[in-house]
């Protein structure tokens, strides 16, 4: 593959065997959420053998044996309880990852730690930034309500407008990084939800980004109960203030060349 056509481009990349690079798992149970143990329990049952170190944030395992890292699993650490009006413990559960990669999914089992292999394997390849899409060919979804399908839709136009990038899920929290790039994604304490908040930030870096299929499985819990209109509010308002420098020009000279194809057309017709 040629040097163009690869993702692995700066002169500091490396690329780590699977066997030289350390990955930390990031689990975040949002309060309300009924008791997370038995989702817990299955979930650490299935993260693969390459995860060495998982973060688990807002909630408790209920088990010694995770608690302290004995026997078969990884070692667990927990970090506090989760303030939903501010959004620092899943922050500071990133933070507190080691590893070489970092894998952020939720802990209410509508992730499946069986997909945490193919979000590497990008990573391997040279992407910085590998997100979970449930709109692309391979991806799916079990509960997503029209209101939150048509808000999303009109985020994307958004984000596709001013970033010039053709995402199709912007804040599906189910993502992976190079641990390196966690202070560069300049996490806030704002209560902006999660996912769409590091995309923003990777996008407004210049992040190489990738997308791939997740099927987000039914909550053990029931559904969720988003809140659309403020969750959308707050992400508009993330993709405007960080969008980059060049975006209005951007924009500027898309208007300027629709106009002048309109008045190709109509002069030719």
């Amino acid at each position: 593959m040629s040097s163009d056509s690869h993702p692995r481009r700066r002169s500091t990349d490396r690329a780590p065997g699977s066997g030289t690079r350390s990955v930390s798992l990031v689990l975040t149970v949002r309060p309300g959420d009924g008791d997370p143990r038995p989702v817990l329990d299955r979930l650490l049952d299935q993260v693969p053998s390459g995860v060495g170190d998982v973060v688990l944030v807002g909630g408790t395992t209920g088990s010694g044996r995770s608690r302290a890292g004995l026997g078969a699993g990884p070692a667990v650490r927990e970090i506090g309880t989760w303030d939903a009006s501010r959004g620092d413990v899943p922050h500071a559960g990133l933070l507190a990852a080691t590893g070489d990669l970092v894998v952020l999914m939720n802990a209410d089992g509508s992730m499946s730690p069986h997909e945490i292999p193919h979000y590497l394997h990008y990573l391997d390849s040279g992407f910085d930034f590998v997100k979970g899409s449930r709109f692309i060919a391979g991806g799916d979804f079990a509960d997503y309500p029209l209101s939150r399908r048509l808000g999303h839709r009109a985020l994307l136009r958004v984000a596709r407008q001013v970033y010039g990038q053709h995402l199709t899920d912007l804040w599906y929290g189910f993502c992976a990084f190079r641990r390196s790039f966690v202070d560069l994604l300049d996490l806030r304490e704002d209560g902006v939800e999660l996912g769409a908040e590091l995309v923003t930030h990777a996008l407004h870096y210049g992040l190489r980004v990738a997308e791939v299929p997740s099927l987000e499985l039914p909550r053990p819990h029931g559904p969720s109960h988003p809140r659309t209109v403020r969750d959308g509010a707050r992400i508009l308002g993330t993709l405007l203030d960080e969008r980059p420098h060049n975006a209005l020009s951007r924009l500027a000279h898309r208007r300027r060349g629709r106009g002048a194809r309109r008045s190709f057309h109509r002069a030719s017709g």
